[in-house]
């Protein structure tokens, strides 16, 4: 499954009844609770790559992924413009990219 693909089913179960998903229940409470989700998951990832548990990491990362995923589609905002602010972004110095950004 491809990040777009993913992106795909959030948006198609944002529709759905949030009694029967998951994505729903969670969309329905709103983008500050989306975001408050993503924080815990970044967090619980962020404990796994300290302790230096390659699973748990990796299981953590996917959980990121997909609450990513979901904060962005409770703002509106679309995988494909991450993607276009990545390409342009794409050849520049990350240091240089900062500094333009102050």
């Amino acid at each position: 499954m491809t990040l777009d693909d993913l992106a795909a089913v959030i948006a198609e179960r944002a529709k759905a009844d949030p009694d029967t998903s998951w994505t729903a229940k969670l969309l329905a409470k709103g983008p500050e609770k989306c975001a408050e989700k993503f924080g815990e998951e970044a967090v619980e990832a962020i404990i796994e790559a300290v302790k230096n548990d390659k699973d748990r990491l990796t299981s953590e990362a996917a959980d990121v992924l997909f609450h990513l995923l979901v904060m962005l589609q409770s703002r509106g905002v679309a995988l494909s413009d991450v993607m276009a602010e990545l390409a342009r972004r794409q050849g520049t110095s990350g240091i240089a990219e900062k500094a333009a950004r102050k």
